[in-house]
């Protein structure tokens, strides 16, 4: 693909910093007009919106530094050279919403309505972050004989050249459309609050579980599972036992 956007001289624009700002812009701006469709505070959730990317983005970062701390700990200026690829969703994901929580605290918002609101940008987001990751070769996916195999030859990709190779970043990509195609679509059919942030756990858990499969990029490993499905589990569990504890409520409220 193509790391590298744009180079004028010795500056450099890196693709994958570029879909990562899109990302987060076009998650901000759908969130941010879904809060107000809400009748809920558009303003306060904008500025809440620079602390939550920049949570993210230190989390993700750290998430991945983590995992692969020898090979960090061998080059520590490399920690910073973000547009090399490197960010996890999942570490991002858990440092926003604990941001999220500590902001709405604060300012005395509810959390789960936004949450909700934020559910329809969070897919769209990734989406496009994962366009970054094909350009810039991370998250790279098995060798492939299939006819849609990706081959990367650029040399300052981070995917193995000249193979082709399951093209896993756009298998996230296009799961990360299809989830917010589908939560826009039923955006007014999500009465109780959270029920749309756990049904978007759950479908981009699974998600992510499966296409897991097919990566072959290092990862941190638990026993036969991924960190990343480990996550997803979890996180799964959570998003089911929050509904069903939002039925046994409702249950016991109706007359």
């Amino acid at each position: 693909m193509h790391p590298v956007l744009v180079q004028i001289g010795s500056l450099k624009i890196y693709s994958y910093g570029v879909f990562v700002a899109i990302g987060f812009l076009a998650a901000l701006w759908v969130s941010s007009r879904e809060i107000a469709r809400r009748g809920l505070d558009r303003e306060k959730f904008l500025d809440m919106g620079f602390w939550v990317v920049l949570s993210a983005i230190v989390g993700a970062r750290l998430f991945h530094v983590l995992v692969y701390w020898r090979e960090y700990a061998a080059a520590p200026s490399e920690i910073l050279k973000l547009w090399n690829g490197g960010l996890v969703f999942y570490g991002g994901f858990i440092a926003a919403m604990a941001a999220c929580a500590l902001y709405l605290r604060r300012h005395r918002m509810p959390f789960l309505p936004v949450a909700d609101a934020s559910a329809l940008g969070i897919p769209l987001g990734l989406a496009f972050g994962r366009l970054g990751c094909t350009s810039a070769g991370c998250c790279f996916g098995k060798a492939t004989t299939l006819p849609w195999a990706i081959t990367f030859t650029d040399p300052a990709s981070l995917a193995p050249l000249n193979v082709p190779l399951h093209p896993t970043q756009i298998y996230e990509s296009l799961a990360g459309f299809a989830i917010f195609g589908f939560l826009y679509a039923t955006r007014d059919r999500f009465r109780t609050p959270g029920m749309r942030f756990w049904t978007m756990l759950i479908l981009y858990g699974a998600a992510r579980s499966f296409l897991e499969i097919f990566r072959d990029d290092p990862r941190g490993f638990l026993g036969p599972f991924s960190e990343s499905q480990v996550v997803s589990a979890v996180l799964i569990v959570y998003a089911v036992a929050s509904i069903l504890r939002a039925r046994s409520k409702s249950v016991k409220l109706s007359p």
